[in-house]
């Protein structure tokens, strides 16, 4: 999609977020552990033998410093029972607001790590609710999301999601 940038005031095209359908332990179960999960476009459940996993889907924003757009991942946080009850109970409700802890629960291209901390904003009048690292922890993606990549880099990653 083409637009005119009210930054430059260039003819760009918009890039495409990199999205995930689901969280990455969803991706690495059996066909028979995916019988005991449920996954719908904004939730899922994962019931393993000793522990139950609860994710919803999210925004990220990652800052491109030279660009006139942001890089967006819709990436799966996970959250604690309580938290996904009351978000799954308020999903409808266009005033419901609140701020959750979560944890990243994607492998985004380019990054090595375990878990990134996270608060997941949620205000449901303005859509899925949004993903912000915690500044505190030290990892280059927590840096990058704060300090910006490149355009070229930004780029250079749609491409490689695209192009798998």
């Amino acid at each position: 999609m083409k637009y005119i940038c009210s930054c430059c005031g260039e003819e760009k095209e918009e890039w495409p977020a990199i999205a995930y359908d689901s969280p990455s332990l969803y991706m690495d179960l059996s066909d028979e552990e995916k019988k005991n999960s449920e996954l719908t476009s904004d939730f899922c459940i994962i019931r393993c033998d000793t522990e139950t996993f609860y994710f919803i889907r999210a925004v990220l924003i990652q800052n491109v410093i030279d660009g006139c757009q942001n890089l967006e991942y819709g990436v799966w946080v996970s959250l604690g029972e309580k938290s996904f009850n009351e978000y799954v109970d308020n999903y409808d409700n266009k005033e419901f607001t609140a701020v959750y802890f979560g944890w990243l629960a994607n492998y985004l291209p380019d990054y090595d790590y375990d878990s990134v901390p996270t608060n997941v904003e949620v205000d449901n009048s303005l859509g899925r609710p949004l993903v912000l690292p915690h500044s505190s922890h030290d990892d280059r993606f927590v840096r990058d999301c704060y300090d910006g990549i490149s355009e070229e880099e930004a780029e250079r990653r749609i491409n490689l999601i695209l192009n798998k």
